[in-house]
Formats: C-alpha cells, structure tokens, sequence
C-alpha cells in the first residue's frame, strides 16, 4: 500500500463531492480525504502500489481542480 499526499485547490464540500465519484471508483484508490480545515487543502490517498502521483494528478486536474505533490 502507498500514502500518496497533495496539495489541492478544493476548498468546500461542494467540491469534494464532485470528485467523490471519480476517486471512489477508482480500483486502485483504497481511502481518500480531504482536508477541508487544512491551510493547503490536503488530500491523502491509500492506494494500491499500481497508482502513481502523476495518475492521480491526472485525474485530479480533469475534474477542474489545481493539485500538486505535497513534498515532506
């Protein structure tokens, strides 16, 4: 399993459920959050090791949204 971990633009949860259906039927995306509280709109990801930052860059922008790799 793999903790993969993003700074997004989506701050409300309006936003967040528009995403929902994209992140929640993805098979390789095990749980997903967004941090609505936090000041970089994190969004954390447990998925299988077959999903790669860049996938769900992808998919993430597709829908509208800025997101980009939260470094340590």
């Amino acid at each position: 399993m793999e903790l993969l971990i993003f700074r997004t633009d989506i701050k409300s949860k309006k936003k967040v459920k528009s995403l929902k259906p994209v992140l929640n039927n993805h098979s390789d995306i095990i749980k997903w959050s967004i941090d609505l509280e936090d000041i970089d709109n994190v969004l954390r990801i447990e998925a299988t090791t077959n999903l790669s930052e860049v996938d769900v860059i992808d998919l993430v922008q597709i829908q509208g949204f800025f997101i980009k790799t939260l470094s340590d």
